[in-house]
Order: C-alpha cells, then structure tokens, then sequence
C-alpha cells in the first residue's frame, strides 16, 4: 500500500508526491513540469495525473531494491521565466528525470538548463522540430512531432477535400506558424490553394476573422492552436452559421473541447497520435489510467525501463540506454533516434462525433519531412 504525503515548495512552484511501499528506501527524484495553471491548465493536469499514476504503477512493478520514487510536480503555466527558476531548482535538488515543460517558450529554455546538468529530459507533449534538434544527449521526446503530424493532415484534406475552399489558420506563435507552413506548402505542392491566416490567442471573439471566412466561401479551415480559442472558433462559427469543416492538431483530446464547443463540436477533425489500445500494453494502461493521453505515463516507463537495463541512475548510461533499442510504454513501442525524437510514433486522424473521440482512419504510414524544415 502506497504512502503518500503532499506538500508545497512556494519558492520553485513544486509540489513532491512520495510513493513507496519501504518507509527505508532510498529517494529518487523525477519530476514533472507543465502549465497546470492558466490558459492551457487542462493539459497541465492531464500530464501531471498521467505522470502520478505511471509512478505508482513503477513503484509497484519493481525499481531496484530499497528504491523509492518522489515525484515533484512543477508548475509553470508555460511562463519562461518561471520554468527557468523551476528548472534551475530541480537541477539543485538530485533530480534524475523530467517529464516536461510542454510549451516552446519552457521546454526549449529549460532543455538548456537540464543538459548542462546531465539530467534526462522526456518531452511528453511539445511538438515543436526545434526542441530536438540542438544535439543534447540527455533531451528525448517521445510524442510526434508537428512536421509529422502536419503531413497527415495536409494528406488527408488532399484526399478527403479536393477542390474545396481551403483556409489555414495559426496562432501567431513559432510552433503555430511552423506547423500551419507545413500544411500550407503540402497542400500548394498537391495543387491545392489556401487563404493563410493568424488569429490572436486569448481573445474570446472571433467574429472577424469568421466573417471574412464567411466572404471567402471557405468550406474547409486547418487550425494551429489549443482548444480554448480552437473551441471558440468552432462554437462561433456555427452561431454564425458558418458551413465550416474543421480539421486542427492535436490539443483536441480532451474533454475541455467539448465543454466549450458543445454540440458544435460533431464533425471537428484533429491530428493525434495512434490510439493506445490498439496493443496490449496501452489497452491496459487505458483502463487503469482512463487516459485520453498517455504520453506522460510513456515517458516515465522509457526511463524506468532503460534504468533497469543500465542497472543504475547514472544520467549519460540510462540515456545510453534510452537510445538503444524497442521499448514497450502505455504507448506501444519507442524507439529514440540519434535526435532524441521517437521514431516509432504515428499520426491519425480523429473525429468528434455525438461527445465521443472516433479514429477517422485507422491506417497511418509515414509522411517524410526534410531534416530542419523549421530551422
């Protein structure tokens, strides 16, 4: 049975979560870092719950003897400033693994920070080429990435929408106009035109940007974004009447959506991540977790694995080890590359349908971009 204690560390942020079995074992800190306050908390929560459960299914299954795990859970709010401060506090405090920051403007400052001092870094939501692509033999990312899964969804509006009036619309920041440019030039280089658009996050009326959609005759908008303001558009767009087809990346599973959207939400089309149940692994983290993502818990697995394969803590040969080989996660099997980026991972395209998640295509193959598109 599980002994957990919760306390504050105002200063960096932090909350610890021990669990343990063994009031005598020896501590190993992990943490996990994300936005759970502000705009995009939903995420934050779904990452540090994720991360929670993962740690006491590890401690469960078996670590090295006399071993105990205290995971700190780093709020940030996707604020750089903040995360630096949290990042040079874990770095102080024997931490041998970060699952996090999740946003460009934490994760890519904070990489920095924790490859200087040899801690192992997992990325379990940031999408952004950029976070890997700096040589840091510490730094993973287990999730796909935006030139990926911009590929899939330009390849499936050529398919599905040939011809139709076409508009892509990002969210002003880096990782927003890079995807939006992938989807934009695959579709230019398919034959397909596009009305290329920014929208500012934050804002909670969009008229504007609808009525010009409306006088555009657009039937069908990618969007770079986040659920809140993606939600927005979707929801406004059908008070207004707009005949919009929805196609947006992969911040639309969850739940939040459909709170903000309601009925509005039938029809929207996202980009995500292979669906977990399909193998064994993942369809039983499934229903222990109830997960609609379990990148989080995927990425604390990769570690665990790869420390019992390095038999020990060390950072540079559990990294070793985490760039060795198949590892079976909640998520099927990772497999690092020279980068840190999984190779493994695959993109599909989802719907919401009736308040329920539906895969729109089961079979994904790869959609190869040039090394340093976003560069």
């Amino acid at each position: 049975m599980s002994i957990v204690r919760v306390h504050r560390l105002a200063t960096a942020a932090l909350l610890s979560l021990i669990l343990s079995s063994n009031a005598s074992a020896k501590d190993v800190y992990i943490a996990v870092a994300g936005p759970m306050t502000g705009s995009t908390a939903a995420l934050g929560v779904q990452i540090r719950d994720r991360a929670a459960a993962a740690v006491d299914s590890i401690s469960a299954s078996g670590l090295p003897p006399d071993t105990r795990l205290v995971l700190r859970i780093a709020v940030n709010a996707c604020d750089p400033k903040q995360a630096v401060a949290v990042a040079s506090h874990l770095t102080t405090h024997w931490i041998k693994l970060v699952v996090g920051h999740f946003c460009s403007s934490t994760s890519i400052p904070t990489s920095d920070i924790y490859a200087e001092a040899k801690v192992i870094q997992i990325s379990s939501g940031l999408a952004n080429p950029r976070l890997t692509e700096r040589d840091l033999t510490t730094l993973f990312r287990i999730c796909g990435r935006d030139d990926q899964q911009g590929g899939i969804a330009a390849d499936y509006i050529v398919r599905h929408h040939q011809g139709a009036k076409l508009a892509v619309l990002d969210d002003k920041s880096t990782a927003g106009k890079g995807i939006a440019d992938i989807v934009e030039s695959r579709l230019r280089a398919a034959g397909e035109d596009s009305v290329r658009q920014s929208y500012a996050a934050g804002e909670t009326d969009y008229t504007a940007l609808l009525s010009r959609l409306k006088r555009e005759v657009i039937q069908l908008v990618y969007i770079v974004g986040y659920y809140n303001e993606i939600g927005l558009i979707v929801h406004q767009a059908a008070e207004a009447g707009a005949r919009l087809t929805v196609i947006a990346n992969d911040p639309l599973m969850t739940s939040d959506f459909l709170a903000i959207t309601g009925e509005a939400a039938n029809g929207t089309l996202f980009t995500f991540m292979l669906d977990p149940t399909k193998n064994a692994a993942g369809a039983a983290a499934v229903a222990r977790l109830k997960a609609s993502s379990l990148s989080a818990a995927g990425a604390m697995q990769a570690w665990a694995d790869s420390v019992k394969r390095a038999g020990t803590f060390d950072p540079m040969r559990v990294a070793a080890a985490l760039s060795s080989g198949s590892i079976e996660t909640a998520i099927g099997g990772v497999r690092f590359d020279s980068r840190g980026d999984n190779a493994a991972p695959g993109f599909i395209v989802y719907r919401w349908r009736d308040n329920t998640i539906e895969a729109v295509e089961q079979n994904w193959s790869p959609v190869p971009t040039p090394h340093g598109a976003f560069e």
